[in-house]
């Protein structure tokens, strides 16, 4: 039975294999060439590419650093949209009443404006995960074979917004909605309107409308994070350059290696001639660890630029979405057979 770490392992093993594949497929050529065609004069030193590895491990290093940072930052952004679509919840919920309106509405026409309010939130995060989801030239890791082969992606690629909008809002709205760039933006706009509306009829407490109305420019704080995010990529000639160094390193790495092998055989070959002279094959194992820790590391950089690409480590803004959706939904009193369920993890990934 796997564990959860052997699992993670073997998804590793799985997900770098073509690159495994072609380090083997490069250091056999290289032993086979120094070993059939005596090309041990075909070496360089240990020192210049010690340097050149300690620079790439340096750049590796920071761009991962700074790939976690913009990870981490998106999950803070997604964190406060939580915490403050359960605020607006609660406040529209417990703000709208009859105690200040000049005519006061049924219990049931209250429900209905409670429900439109918080229906119309929905739609406003459903709108910003998939603006969150839509493909940008500088996005390339969800087109991935090993993501492909697997078919690792979010469920916004699978859907259409309109379809996805059309269950929280009014036709009219719907319409209005879908017609400018920036929806989410635009739903923020309807919720500051309905809201005025609201207090002008005095179903809302003047001191309760600036409540809410800091509610909504907090929402629209945490999508501009997002969408700087989203919109402003990992600057590409750290990441190209990176990518580049990688690979220089790990195709000079056979030069150093190999001989080093070489030379190690021949010292063994004084006492065991068998065992030295097909000692340098055993530099196979050593490059393919070696220049799959260089690529894996900066490969995993790599898959980190974007959070909201729609890859296995992204921030799973569609769950976290479809989790407030629950919440809400639940405390508006629907039956649970009536509110969607949560979207089904795939390979041990949320999306």
């Amino acid at each position: 039975m796997y564990t959860k770490k052997t699992y993670s392992a073997f998804q590793m093993a799985i997900w770098t294999r073509y690159e495994t594949l072609l380090f083997t497929i490069i250091i056999l050529a290289v032993v086979a060439a120094y070993y059939f065609l005596d090309l041990a004069w075909l070496k360089i030193p240990w020192t210049p590419l010690a340097l050149i590895g300690t620079a790439v491990a340096f750049v590796i290093g920071f761009q991962n650093n700074s790939a976690y940072g913009r990870i981490w930052e998106a999950r803070k952004i997604w964190g406060g949209i939580v915490n403050t679509s359960r605020t607006f919840g609660m406040f529209v919920q417990d703000m709208l009443t009859n105690e200040h309106a000049a005519k006061s509405l049924s219990d049931k026409e209250l429900q209905t404006e409670i429900k439109t309010l918080t229906y119309r939130h929905i739609a406003w995060m459903t709108a910003l995960r998939h603006a969150m989801r839509a493909k940008k030239p500088w996005e390339t890791t969800v087109g991935h074979r090993t993501n492909q082969e697997w078919d690792v992606r979010p469920p916004e690629h699978d859907a259409d917004l309109a379809d996805n909008l059309q269950p929280y809002l009014s036709k009219a709205d719907l319409n209005e909605i879908l017609e400018k760039d920036n929806k989410q933006t635009a739903l923020l706009y309807k919720q500051s309107h309905h809201l005025r509306r609201l207090k002008e009829q005095g179903l809302i407490w003047e001191f309760s409308f600036l409540e809410l109305e800091a509610v909504l420019q907090e929402l629209f704080t945490l999508q501009g994070k997002s969408e700087r995010i989203k919109n402003f990529p990992y600057p590409r000639h750290f990441a190209t350059l990176n990518h580049f160094f990688m690979w220089i390193f790990v195709l000079l790495l056979p030069l150093a290696l190999v001989p080093q092998f070489g030379e190690i055989g021949n010292e063994i070959s004084e006492n065991h001639p068998l065992v030295g002279n097909l000692f340098v094959w055993l530099s196979i194992p050593f490059y393919v660890i070696v220049a799959w820790i260089f690529h894996t590391m900066e490969r995993i950089g790599r898959t980190g630029e974007n959070p909201f690409e729609g890859t296995a480590n992204d921030v799973p803004i569609s769950t976290i979405a479809r989790g407030i959706e629950i919440d809400l939904r639940q405390n508006l009193g629907e039956n649970k057979d009536e509110i969607p369920t949560q979207f089904p993890v795939k390979y041990h990934v949320q999306f």
